[in-house]
């Protein structure tokens, strides 16, 4: 699996800019001859949370249909990093991805909310897990934040997952926090984790990037990225079927103890 990872920044409170930013990058990715193309979280407005009223996707039109016509025109996956909508007047964050042939085969909207930046006064959680299959391989996705709760990925691996993509905005004071809760995440799922992370900065906040991509057994495959740019890198899926060999994790859970 072929993958291309977009740390793009994002103009604050600007969708029109964004979804420009959003096809440029895409387009130039393809050109990689990759499988997967993979974005930061809340790509087209930033955390301009006092604007969703005027900034938000109605129910994810434009995101959708974005992502499924360059899917299908390049005939490649892409993980739409997630998007701020609006659904039945109220708001989220939400994951799409698109398959190669323009299908929209997930919608995922963010299951925990970050209080720092205020997350929960403007939007609503989601109530779902978000699994899904690429070119016949189990993968999942989860947003920013719940990288902190480890049995939230682990719902994930156990319901089939071999790779786990995190869009994030991860602020730059955290960054220490950001790089060991996915290195563990990887060893203790005995997955791929692919994490992209945001540039540039906002209001509030400045982000360095270190999106990353960490093997099953830990080793980090791409590290300390801070400028903006389209990484490319490589999976060997295999690896996730060796190292759950090695270590049986899976079949020595105590699930008559959690």
């Amino acid at each position: 699996m072929k993958l291309a990872i977009v740390q793009m920044d994002i103009s604050f409170g600007e969708p029109k800019q964004n979804y420009q930013a959003f096809e440029k990058y895409l387009e130039e990715a393809v050109k990689s001859e990759v499988d997967v193309v993979v974005f930061p979280e809340m790509w087209n407005t930033g955390y301009a949370l006092e604007r969703l009223g005027e900034v938000a996707d109605e129910n994810g039109n434009q995101t959708k249909e974005l992502l499924s016509r360059l899917a299908k025109k390049h005939q490649v996956n892409i993980i739409g990093g997630s998007v701020a909508t609006k659904k039945a007047n109220r708001f989220y964050n939400t994951m799409y991805v698109a398959d190669r042939q323009g299908t929209i085969i997930a919608e995922y909207d963010k299951a925990h909310l970050f209080k720092l930046m205020d997350e929960h006064l403007f939007m609503e959680q989601g109530q779902s897990k978000n699994v899904f299959e690429l070119d016949g391989t189990p993968c999942g996705g989860v947003i920013c934040y719940d990288l902190r709760f480890p049995e939230w990925i682990r719902v994930h691996t156990l319901a089939g997952a071999k790779v786990m993509f995190i869009p994030a905005e991860w602020p730059k004071p955290r960054i220490d926090h950001w790089r060991l809760l996915l290195q563990a995440r990887a060893i203790e799922n005995q997955c791929y984790i692919v994490a992209v992370n945001r540039v540039g900065t906002d209001l509030n906040n400045e982000f360095n990037g270190h999106s990353m991509v960490i093997a099953p057994w830990g080793e980090v495959l791409l590290q300390n990225q801070t400028e903006e740019g389209i990484y490319s890198i490589e999976l060997n899926l295999q690896d996730v079927e060796d190292v759950r060999s090695r270590i049986p994790i899976y079949q020595d859970r105590r699930t008559d103890l959690y």
